[in-house]
């Protein structure tokens, strides 16, 4: 089965689309079904996204890539830190 990448914005939109039709008197199985995804990936997508609204999400997700990114950097200069005490130490 070929996996959907789903924009965070379109997330959002499905999450509520699911909250519209459960209030309508439809089963949360049901209206799980009518957007087109499982159970279990709206149950992960609510507890990702679940009380954001589109522009937060967009958000959230730009933090995220940011914090990786410096994760790396901060991981990068530690080991060129390691490397170049190593060295001065005499040790290689």
């Amino acid at each position: 089965m070929a996996k959907k990448g789903h924009k965070p914005e379109e997330i959002v939109a499905k999450l509520r689309q699911v909250d519209v039709l459960a209030s309508q008197g439809r089963s949360v199985a049901d209206a799980i079904r009518a957007i087109g995804v499982t159970e279990v990936t709206y149950y992960r997508w609510r507890r990702e996204f679940g009380g954001l609204k589109g522009d937060q999400v967009k958000r959230l997700k730009e933090l995220e890539a940011e914090n990786a990114r410096l994760r790396r950097a901060v991981s990068d200069l530690t080991l060129d830190k390691q490397i170049l005490a190593e060295a001065a130490r005499g040790n290689f």
